[in-house]
């Protein structure tokens, strides 16, 4: 009689731009644990997938760890899988990225193992119908997928004890689907459990194949998981538990399983990953009403197969600050490839190399999206990649105009959103102008030191927000699945809850009544006027050196024209940027207000020492909530070595608050800073034909 196959793909990973101490705690609490529980246990056979940024920290940090590992892959008792080297989404960057990708990490395996993989782990399962192209374009004979893909697809739970042939255009990739069921009984549930599914789908399934795949965090990072896997035991016992049904049961290698069994025949995939990531990419009211369905319907199987969320590209339209690092990367991806089509000096050509690899790894998908497990709310991690885009793209721009000092200016639609941005580039800066989002400066980074400086985040209402008052309940669950778990990191973080009327953009201009506060500010409630705050600007002229921008509104019975101009400089180590509104009002009665130009800064750390705001001849952390008389401030970065001068000629205040989102993580609910918002403000009063002016500098260099 022919055994039941199991075959375990376990998928380990840290993303670009990680904490060294946590990759470190990473590495103790699982991924060297689980190897050496699987090397005690020679009959039990696992395919393990490592991304390219864990791979090379390993080699570097641990290198008795590879030697480990090739013992493991030497013996057949682990199969190599190989992916995007730098865990992309696939879907989400251009084809010639893709194969690179896919090629520099089969290359690695090769020489780091001796074996080229057969295989590709699909960052997050995310699968859309027209990858087996380029998979098959890169030597990719399978990969796995979820089974919701194939229960999308009107397959029945009863068919997924095998693997399918999934083609487009002629091209052909092997699919495997992995079983929800499986992943959350290992190690969730007792091994009995896991047995019992196994031993009930071989006695349906005779010479059957089942497939769990999944992270290998969730063997010892996941709360409670290293000592429910290695100090309770359960790891041992699982694989104790497996070589002891050997009569039935053989664990197998992906790759070597497929080889010799047969596809059971076509699967025509919808685009999908698994089904958390898709709930997770629906907009808010959606998520809240999908959510209350999956409820609703909890008991029935058969309306749950036809439950689907979103699919992950809806991560763009739902945060704009992902869809802008995404189109960064799309331009410096363009760059790169109309400079590799000429000719180039030896010299050129390893620095375009170089520039290369720094794109890629600003493709590390993490930052792109937000669940339980996405980035997009950490700004080391959204730090990391524009960083790498900062350094690719100033070496671009480098090759292609040589050692003269340059600025351009290009009127495109930057980020995909219908609307057309200005965006210029020297040799010390870069930045982006956003005419229909109330002129303001979406993004500017500072080439001399690989740096973007406002980089924050809107504050939205997220779905796991009404959840946080149940946490603050103590209602805190045992060991669960990591996506069933309900932690709060620290107590009131519902009191924290509030929500940006705006992105997070520089230089917007904020017109209120005097009678607002401090506090008001910080509550988000100034009420500022919403045309001149956030409406469209239409571009007079535009430049690299200076970009003027007007609008016209009524604010009370007055009819007031802004006259909005930016103006571009370098300065002694590094660059200036001058913003100068002008408010004439053009008829109606007299009106008075408070006139302020917000810029938002993200220097990181809020209360490391060599990070810091002073006014007024006092130093603060950046998390400091600041409320001065004054008109003038300085902040330094003593990591990226950034000094700011903000200088805002006759302000009255300066007005600083930090911008903190609450948002869930793997951890629990917790309580990030996401930059500074700095509001110099003016008192105004204008009568029909007067005008008042004012301006704020900020100077950005080298520390």
């Amino acid at each position: 009689m022919s055994r039941f196959h199991l075959s375990l793909l376990i998928h380990a990973h840290q993303p670009v731009g990680n904490f060294d101490d946590v990759i470190e705690g990473a590495y103790q609490h699982s991924y060297r644990p689980f190897l050496e529980a699987l090397a005690q246990h020679p009959s039990v056979r696992v395919g393990l997938h490592y991304s390219g940024p864990l791979l090379e920290w390993i080699e570097e940090r641990h290198p008795e760890y590879f030697r480990a590992l090739g013992e493991l892959v030497g013996r057949t008792q682990v199969e190599l899988v190989g992916g995007g080297f730098y865990e992309p989404i696939l879907i989400a960057i251009p084809l010639e990225d893709q194969l690179e990708q896919l090629r520099r990490m089969a290359d690695y395996l090769e020489q780091k193992f001796g074996q080229r993989p057969r295989g590709a782990w699909l960052a997050e399962r995310v699968w859309e119908p027209q990858l087996p192209v380029v998979l098959a374009q890169a030597g990719v004979h399978y990969t796995l997928v979820d089974d919701s893909h194939f229960l999308a697809s009107g397959f029945e739970p009863h068919q997924l004890c095998g693997h399918y042939i999934a083609e487009d255009r002629g091209e052909t990739v092997r699919v495997i689907p992995g079983l929800k069921a499986l992943r959350y009984l290992i190690p969730f549930r007792a091994v009995e459990e896991t047995i019992g599914f196994l031993r009930e789908a071989a006695r349906q399934h005779p010479g059957g194949f089942a497939t769990m795949g999944d992270d290998c965090e969730k063997f010892g990072v996941w709360p409670g998981t290293h000592e429910h896997c290695y100090r309770d035991g359960w790891l041992e016992r699982f694989f104790t538990a497996l070589e002891a049904n050997a009569d039935w049961l053989a664990t197998s290698l992906p790759g070597e399983h497929l080889s010799a069994q047969p596809p059971l025949g076509r699967a025509e995939l919808p685009t999908a990953s698994y089904p958390e990531m898709m709930e997770w990419a629906l907009p808010t009211p959606v998520r809240q009403r999908f959510h209350a369905l999956q409820q609703e319907f909890g008991a029935r199987a058969d309306v749950q197969d036809f439950l689907r969320g979103g699919f992950w590209r809806a991560f763009f339209s739902k945060y704009s600050e992902a869809n802008l690092l995404h189109k960064k990367m799309l331009c410096v991806s363009r760059k790169l490839r109309r400079l590799a089509r000429g000719r180039r000096s030896a010299d050129a050509a390893r620095r375009l190399g170089e520039a290369r690899t720094h794109l890629l790894r600003a493709q590390c998908n993490d930052a792109y999206w937000h669940g339980i497990f996405g980035g997009l709310y950490a700004p080391a991690l959204r730090t990391a990649l524009w960083r790498e885009l900062v350094r690719a793209e100033k070496t671009a721009d480098a090759v292609r105009h040589g050692r003269k000092n340059h600025a351009e200016v290009d009127r495109l639609d930057f980020d995909a959103d219908g609307q057309q941005e200005i965006y210029i580039t020297a040799r010390p800066f870069a930045a982006l102008l956003k005419p229909s989002d109330g002129g303001t400066i979406a993004a500017l980074d500072f080439r001399e030191q690989d740096a973007t400086l406002i980089n924050s985040i809107q504050r939205r209402p997220e779905a796991y927000h009404a959840r946080l008052r149940d946490a603050a309940l103590g209602n805190v669950q045992g060991l669960s699945s990591i996506h069933e778990q309900m932690r709060v990191k620290e107590p009131g973080l519902e009191q924290r809850l509030r929500y940006d009327r705006w992105p997070r953009n520089a230089f917007r201009l904020l017109v209120f009544s005097p009678g607002k506060t401090f506090a008001d500010y910080e509550a988000l409630q100034l009420e500022e006027h919403a045309a001149l705050a956030g409406g469209a600007y239409d571009v007079a002229a535009a430049s690299a050196e200076k970009v003027e921008l007007r609008c016209e509104a009524a604010l009370g019975s007055a009819v007031v024209q802004a006259a909005k101009t930016f103006t571009f400089s370098r300065c002694a180590g590094g660059f200036a940027v001058v913003c100068e509104v002008a408010l004439t009002c053009r008829g109606g009665e007299s009106v008075r207000f408070n006139a302020g130009l917000e810029v938002v800064l993200n220097l990181l750390a809020p209360n490391s020492e060599d990070r810091y705001f002073e006014v007024a001849a006092r130093r603060y952390p950046l998390s400091a909530s600041i409320a001065e008389a004054a008109s003038e401030l300085r902040a330094a970065d003593g990591w990226q070595k950034i000094g700011v001068t903000l200088e805002a000629p006759g302000s009255q205040e300066l007005w600083i608050a930090p911008i903190e989102t609450v948002s869930e993580s793997e951890e629990g609910f917790e309580r990030i800073y996401q930059g500074s918002q700095i509001l110099p403000i003016w008192p105004v009063e204008l009568r029909a034909g007067t005008s008042w002016s004012g301006r704020v500098v900020l100077r950005v260099t080298s520390l």
